[in-house]
């Protein structure tokens, strides 16, 4: 960790004290702790005082709080050097732009963001600028990876930057404005960049007033089609007698049973072909309960087509369930009626 000590004396105030409503703040928060634990609220006190102080501290603020908390003035001395948040010197007026600079932001493009700090701040971070109003510094992870690269400036931090978007940031800043913290590329959030993709989710408005996202009128869509009813009680039940009757069967055989063993003791290995036709499988995944480990489990039993599973017998039904280590799955999650529709060119129930 570099090291991290106080301004100059000659920068440091000769005193420090909370505003009206800030020692409210503060005794209300000490008030939340027990009194033999009121150190605790130490880093909010530090933070609120950096807050009031132009966004660095001084040697004084740091001894009011120490005296507010009756800790020794070490104490408070070396949380405020351990964590990098705390300022120990004055920083831009205007901003201090904390850039990412961890391998997510690096990937991103940090470096570029870094370069147009040098250039129009100070070739040298924890330097102020020329009129005072700007300083920077790289920092570690800021926490909005899906976001990289970004910065930090004071409370707020802006997001999928380029170094253009960055420029009219810092614009925005030179001209006492304070532009839109999140995003600078149009988007929600972390939705992705080219919009909401899950069905549930509504457009929003990244750029309504004061930021804060509003829901647009979704777009009617044709009315889609009810979704199918799951299996009946009475074949769950036929599935669960079947499964108890798979188990006790599977209880005898030895413990070092092979998967094709245990399964030719319940049932008959379905047909499968040599490769999939004309070398294009099916995508198996489309069925509910079908993931890349079984389709490839699958695949490897030459069950390649919806149609394949659509014609599985009962007997092939239990060999396969108990192949792949889960009886009764298939049809509680009904893999022949989801292959029968996919076959017929019906969409999935993950679509």
């Amino acid at each position: 960790m570099s090291v991290r000590r106080l301004a100059p004396d000659e920068v440091q105030p000769a005193s420090f004290a909370f505003t009206p409503d800030n020692l409210a703040w503060a005794q209300k928060t000490i008030a939340k702790y027990p009194a033999e634990r009121k150190a605790s609220a130490v880093i909010p006190l530090l933070w609120r005082a950096q807050e009031q102080h132009a966004y660095w501290l001084p040697k004084a603020a740091i001894e009011y709080i120490a005296d507010m908390l009756d800790m020794p003035y070490i104490r408070v001395f070396e949380v405020a050097t351990f964590y990098t948040m705390f300022q120990l010197q004055p920083v831009g007026k205007k901003a201090h732009i904390q850039v990412c600079g961890t391998t997510p932001c690096m990937l991103r493009g940090a470096e570029a963001l870094i370069k147009v700090c040098k250039s129009r701040i100070h070739h040298e971070p924890f330097h102020l600028s020329e009129d005072g109003d700007f300083s920077w510094e790289e920092v570690e992870c800021a926490g909005a990876c899906v976001n990289a690269p970004m910065i930090q400036v004071f409370s707020d931090t802006y997001e999928d930057l380029t170094p253009e978007s960055f420029e009219k940031v810092l614009d925005a800043f030179a001209r006492g404005e304070k532009p839109a913290p999140g995003p600078q590329n149009g988007r929600h959030g972390a939705e992705p960049e080219g919009g909401a993709l899950t069905l549930r989710d509504l457009p929003f408005n990244a750029a309504s007033p004061g930021g804060t996202a509003v829901a647009e009128k979704p777009k009617v869509a044709p009315a889609a089609p009810a979704p199918e009813a799951g299996p009946s009680a009475e074949a769950l039940a036929l599935a669960a007698k079947e499964e108890a009757e798979i188990k006790a069967k599977l209880s005898t055989l030895s413990a070092d049973a092979t998967p094709e063993q245990k399964a030719d003791a319940v049932g008959s290995r379905p047909q499968g072909l040599p490769a999939a036709r004309d070398a294009k499988a099916d995508k198996l995944q489309r069925i509910k309960g079908i993931g890349p480990v079984n389709e490839g489990k699958l695949h490897a039993l030459g069950i390649f087509h919806f149609d394949q599973i659509a014609a599985w017998t009962r007997e092939e039904i239990r060999w396969v369930g108990t192949y792949l280590s889960f009886p009764g799955r298939i049809d509680r999650e009904e893999w022949t009626v989801q292959a029968k529709a996919l076959a017929a060119g019906s969409p999935s129930v993950k679509e």
